[in-house]
């Protein structure tokens, strides 16, 4: 004897079942909660940028730094052998006039003394072994630091 059935039977991949399971699908978007403050820079437009602003190392008059070191001029500029340096210092204080490379490395001293405060005109002889291109005289006075481009020729 045989029995008819009408039932219909679909087959379903036992894998496809187990993968649905895995992924969930995220209906809201997770949220980082944090007590992060935002950001205020420190800068003002108009006024002299500070870096460390709990902390001011020099004298201030009529919110203006005390300058000690001024180079007025640097000629003639570019050089061939000899090059002029009119400097205006503030207050007697020691003095180093360097050469340096475009990477930032001493190639030459040209002065290191302690002068007398006022303007002076000081002239330096460049030596041969400097290659003609680009320089920068880096003047160091007290805590100050003044950089100056230079071409040799």
């Amino acid at each position: 004897m045989s029995v008819l059935c009408s039932v219909s039977v679909f087959a379903q991949r036992s894998d496809s079942i187990a993968n649905n399971a895995k992924y969930k699908r995220i209906v809201k978007t997770p949220q980082i909660k944090g007590d992060v403050p935002s950001y205020k820079p420190s800068y003002m437009p108009g006024s002299s940028f500070n870096p460390n602003n709990s902390v001011v190392s020099s004298n201030k008059q009529n919110g203006k730094q005390d300058k000690i070191l001024s180079v007025m001029r640097v000629y003639p500029n570019p050089v061939d052998d000899q090059i002029n340096l009119t400097i205006r210092l503030e207050r007697e204080s020691n003095l180093t006039i360097k050469i340096m490379d475009l990477l930032g490395n001493e190639v030459v001293t040209l002065s290191n003394e302690r002068l007398s405060a006022g303007e002076q005109t000081k002239t330096f002889t460049i030596p041969n072994r400097l290659n003609s291109g680009i320089y920068f005289l880096r003047f160091v006075a007290g805590s100050e630091t003044v950089v100056k481009r230079i071409s040799v020729l």
